[in-house]
């Protein structure tokens, strides 16, 4: 979809490689949100995990390198912008930043524009509420914290590094389909201790354990939803909740939204 300064794609990714990509360079103003899946970025060489907690900021310019330690098949939507919509906005939007945190609300309002707009609803209206989930994600705290995970920095650059390294391993633990895993087994698996994982991972992110993995849970349900799934009890044993009720608990207090309305808001096309 093109229009008011804003190209907006779908995407899945279908390159199939553990190793990074030989480098490419961005020709446009691009963030891209992801909606499933997980995968690593090289951005100007600094390197980051992303998963559907997130979404990847790039400018003009910079050079980009992937790789896809857990498979293809990614989900996402692009959305490429000409630079007279940044014009002025520099300082604001922080744009040395390139990955930010995608919350709650910014990920169900991104999901309900990819399914107003393959309901192909007015295009004016997606636009607008585009350019609003772009101010809103863009002008988050995360948004402006130095470096990629936060403005928290150990002392020593190492110990910096070696705590950027094991959040990554966790997240990408558990972007891999390891939510019914305890504590200890998660940690078992990143060669730590739970106390200290828990300790690094809730100084590095920001948040819990609990309630990245709780996010990361819900967004694969959404997605399902997305895909048109419609039995919830399958949902909950596919995505390690206890059951069905547990479910529906945590999508409401993650989103304030029952099952049964999301599923409305992102229906496909009739």
């Amino acid at each position: 979809m093109h229009a008011a300064g804003l190209d907006v794609f779908e995407g899945r990714c279908g390159l199939d490689r553990t190793g990074f990509t030989p480098p490419s360079y961005e020709s446009v103003h691009r963030l891209t949100l992801i909606r499933s899946g997980a995968f690593l970025v090289r951005v100007n060489g600094q390197e980051s995990f992303v998963d559907c907690g997130a979404a990847v900021f790039t400018h003009p310019g910079d050079e980009l390198r992937l790789a896809h330690p857990l498979g293809c098949g990614d989900t996402f939507t692009t959305v490429e912008f000409a630079s007279q919509v940044l014009a002025g906005r520099e300082g604001e939007w922080g744009l040395s930043v390139h990955r930010l945190p995608l919350d709650d609300d910014l990920d169900l309002l991104h999901r309900t524009l990819v399914a107003a707009s393959r309901r192909g609803v007015d295009a004016f209206a997606v636009v607008d509420q585009m350019h609003g989930l772009l101010d809103r994600l863009l002008t988050a705290p995360g948004s402006r914290a130095v470096g990629v995970y936060g403005a928290w920095t150990p002392r020593r650059r190492e110990t910096l590094v070696a705590h950027r390294r094991l959040a990554d391993r966790a997240r990408e633990a558990l972007a891999a389909g390891q939510y019914t895993v305890g504590l200890d087994e998660l940690a078992a698996l990143v060669s730590t201790s739970p106390h200290h994982l828990s300790r690094v991972f809730r100084q590095v992110t920001g948040e819990t354990l609990t309630a990245y993995r709780n996010r990361l849970r819900v967004r694969a349900v959404l997605s399902d939803l997305q895909d048109g799934a419609g039995n919830l009890r399958t949902l909950a044993a596919r995505h390690g909740f206890a059951d069905q009720a547990h479910l529906t608990r945590v999508v409401r207090r993650q989103l304030g939204h029952l099952p049964s309305e999301v599923r409305r808001m992102l229906a496909a096309p009739g």
